[in-house]
């Protein structure tokens, strides 16, 4: 049903009715994986859908993907079938046509631009909304099936301000009751985690799975708490090694190269974009994870960046590859493979070794 919603008269109902069908093909009996991004929007949505389902009396397990993971590869589809889940539920990690457990109930939550829809699952997209909902808030919306959602609804707040999606009046509501300043502190650091070296989105999700409310994460004592706050430094120590890196400009595209095993290059890539107003801003990390090339794009010109890296797209480039948003994406090349991207870009001299 991608694209339904922005039909509906209602979306938020819609989706409450999709996912209470949707889970009426699941198997009660067994536990259900919700597998999500590691961002603040996708352990949000993870963390919102968890704590509904248990609390209506199903098992559910919260799996996140890890460093440069996404469902499809082989590592994440075999941890996943050794669950036996009774249905799984993919949020916020795109929406392709390939099943993730083929004969598996699935329920895929996602707001990216979709590259297919898998026959055999139920998708709640809010890709054409406007504004377009994030996908914790879908996922809030769709929790409605299983009860009142009143009290998580910080943590779809957390979600909408990590996706800086916040024309809601969901997040006016939020902000109401639990602080503005609260909860714009703690989806900092409940993004922090995952742009670290370890890229350990545990303690986040732990947090956010038996909170009560955005100061468990901002004022709270416990180790998990301490591990988010020691994780902000370490970004952004990186951060400001990396930001010294002057760009280099080739027509309408700017490319910043560094190397930092620290998830950075998105918000290095969203620095530049407000200073070079006019170009395409690459930020690529050499160091983010061995054999690979990380980067992120984005542009304050209205370009569609999908369909850029699209028109440049490199013969080995695999989903990885510009995924999704219109003005945010990015994507991760083989080293050959970014050598070609760069060449066909005007950087040769921006190639790595082979």
């Amino acid at each position: 049903m991608i694209g339904a919603l922005a039909h509906a008269a209602e979306p938020r109902l819609a989706a409450c009715d999709a996912f209470g069908e949707a889970l009426s093909r699941f198997d009660q009996a067994k536990p259900i994986a919700v597998l999500s991004h590691f961002d603040a929007d996708g352990l949000t949505a993870a963390a919102i859908l968890v704590r509904a389902l248990r609390t209506a009396g199903w098992q559910a397990d919260a799996v996140t993907t890890g460093k440069g993971e996404t469902p499809w590869d082989a590592s994440v589809t075999a941890a996943l079938k050794a669950r036996d889940p009774g249905g799984l539920i993919l949020t916020d990690l795109g929406t392709r046509s390939d099943p993730v457990l083929p004969g598996c109930p699935t329920i895929v939550i996602d707001h990216h631009v979709p590259t297919g829809e898998p026959a055999d699952a139920v998708t709640i997209s809010g890709n054409g909304l406007s504004p377009e909902p994030t996908s914790a808030l879908l996922a809030w919306w769709a929790a409605g099936a299983l009860g009142d959602q009143d009290d998580l609804l910080w943590l779809a707040a957390v979600g909408l301000i990590g996706d800086m999606a916040e024309d809601w009046p969901e997040l006016e509501q939020a902000q109401a009751r639990w602080g503005k300043t609260a909860l714009r502190d703690a989806t900092s650091l409940v993004n922090a985690p995952r742009r670290t070296a370890a890229a350990d989105p545990g303690p986040a999700l732990s947090l956010l799975l038996t909170g009560d409310g955005p100061k468990v994460i901002t004022k709270g004592e416990s180790d998990e708490a301490r591990a988010l706050h020691a994780a902000k430094v370490e970004v952004r120590h990186a951060v400001d090694a990396a930001r010294r890196v002057a760009p280099k400009i080739v027509g309408d595209v700017a490319l910043i190269r560094f190397d930092s095993p620290c998830q950075i290059h998105p918000l290095i890539a969203q620095q530049w974009r407000g200073r070079l107003k006019d170009k395409i801003v690459l930020a690529a990390n050499t160091g983010y994870r061995p054999g690979w090339v990380h980067f992120a794009a984005r542009s304050a010109s209205g370009r569609d960046l999908i369909r850029f890296l699209a028109e440049h797209r490199p013969a080995g480039a695999d989903g990885r590859y510009g995924n999704g948003h219109a003005q945010a994406t990015g994507g991760a090349l083989r080293p050959g493979d970014w050598n070609a991207f760069v060449a066909d870009l005007g950087f040769p001299d921006q190639q790595v070794p082979a």
